[in-house]
């Protein structure tokens, strides 16, 4: 059954513009596991602009839902990893200057050091996860890497459906979804789990839900945005539930 991991990330965004101690990401992970969440995503970046370390350590230590941490592929993150033991860390690629992440990690291009990222985390208990462009020859580089599970960035087909005015039937917004159906094809194929996200919403994210084999969505922005109107608990448990309809 599909599963959604709620990023909270944004939630540290709004306390570190005022650099005090609210809201917490940690109330956050647990009214979002109240709401139907079935795990927690971070991701704490080189520049600390959201997420800090004592935050990744408390929702360790306090969530009882597992943990996705993503990270970039340094020994720095690696150290922190192996330290924190997430249930999942999800290898991302990582800029000082982007807003938010803007493609996936480039895997066929760096095989060597991150088979050794990989490696390294795996010897820790901890699921890796690469989050990738809904390319074939990135899923092929995510297995002969050692990654258990890849993350398709749905951005690009995010961005088509807003772009075509919300049209599900746009043929840029069919293109867009197919590739992402058609990298989840090879990544089942190829024994890897078929995970998914980047920039879904509560308009968007139904023909992603219905796509064959999608195990986890991976949603933050749109969530944490609902929630200021709604409250975390009904936002989460308003993104599920069309999940959980789509899906079935």
């Amino acid at each position: 059954m599909i599963e959604l991991g709620v990023n909270v990330d944004h939630v540290a965004t709004v306390r570190q513009a005022r650099c005090t101690y609210e809201p917490d990401p940690v109330w956050a992970a647990v009214e979002a596991h109240l709401g139907g969440a079935d795990g927690i995503t971070v991701h704490l970046r080189e520049d600390r602009r959201h997420i800090q370390d004592e935050d990744v350590r408390r929702l360790r230590e306090l969530t009882h839902i597992k943990l996705n941490l993503e990270m970039a592929a340094t020994d720095e993150m690696v150290s922190v990893a192996q330290g924190i033991r997430p249930e999942m860390a999800m290898l991302v690629p990582e800029g000082r200057h982007e807003i938010t992440t803007e493609g996936g990690l480039d895997v066929a291009g760096q095989e060597g050091r991150l088979r050794e990222v990989v490696a390294r985390l795996a010897a820790s208990g901890i699921v890796v996860s690469v989050f990738i462009d809904a390319e074939l020859a990135q899923v092929e580089g995510a297995r002969r890497i050692g990654a258990a599970v890849c993350e398709v960035h749905t951005g690009p087909y995010a961005h088509a459906f807003h772009a075509r005015g919300r049209d599900a039937e746009a043929p840029a917004v069919v293109a867009e979804l197919d590739k992402i159906r058609r990298a989840g094809e090879r990544i089942r194929a190829l024994g890897m789990r078929f995970n998914a996200g980047h920039a879904l919403n509560y308009f968007n994210v139904e023909p992603v839900a219905r796509l064959p084999g999608l195990r986890e969505l991976h949603i933050g922005h749109a969530i944490v945005s609902r929630a200021v109107f709604v409250g975390m608990r009904e936002a989460v448990r308003e993104m599920k539930q069309l999940m959980r309809q789509a899906a079935r």
